[in-house]
């Protein structure tokens, strides 16, 4: 494909679509928008090989040191948003738990499914492979997945969501990047979100629009 062309595609899925989004000139709702986008970007990665295929216990067993790394950063990031929580919002501390249950349990279940595994499709493994012409080394697809999907949290209309989206992104390219793993980056994007709910930042990243 023209290189030209895929830089207009990039800019216009990664860079317009948000914005349009964010102004009210996209009436679609976030959740399905991003499912039916991921449902795309994992058929072009089958269609084209770029989906691992491999025993789980076997996969489990090869990977246990990158397990090991996302346990601690995820400690980590449960501790930042413990002490970003109690000197911003303490009123916020568990708020989310204690006073909806049921509610934050079915988002402990469905956030991993319904958004931490559709944008890691998107923005780690459809990236990185689609636009591997025009993002030539590895450096640059980490940092423009980290850009994009930073990019994408304008639609919470917050800049708390983009400025703590960047780091968080950059990680996740990383795992991706040092694994090929779709599951892996997956499963640290989903311990994160559920520990930002849990611990209290949760309303940066929803809005009920």
């Amino acid at each position: 494909m023209p290189i030209p062309f895929l830089w207009l595609e990039f800019l216009a899925l990664f860079g317009l679509i948000p914005l349009l989004h964010t102004r009210g000139l996209l009436p679609f709702p976030k959740i399905p928008l991003l499912l039916i986008f991921a449902t795309v970007c994992l058929i072009y990665l089958g269609r084209n090989g770029f989906l691992q295929k491999m025993e789980f216990s076997i996969f489990i067993r090869k990977n246990r040191h990158f397990f090991r790394a996302i346990a601690f950063r995820a400690i980590a990031v449960a501790l930042f948003s413990l002490l970003a929580v109690l000197f911003s919002v303490p009123d916020q501390l568990f708020a989310f738990p204690r006073s909806r249950p049921i509610l934050w349990l079915a988002v402990m279940i469905l956030y991993p499914l319904l958004s931490a595994f559709p944008q890691e499709a998107i923005y780690r493994a459809f990236l990185f492979h689609r636009y591997a012409t025009i993002l030539r080394t590895e450096r640059a697809r980490t940092w423009a997945s980290a850009l994009a999907f930073s990019f994408l949290h304008i639609v919470f209309a917050n800049w708390i969501a983009v400025l703590l989206t960047l780091p968080a992104g950059w990680i996740f390219a990383r795992t991706y990047r040092k694994t090929g793993s779709l599951f892996l980056a997956s499963l640290e994007h989903a311990l994160y979100g559920c520990i930002i709910f849990t611990v209290g930042l949760g309303r940066y990243f929803y809005n009920p629009n």
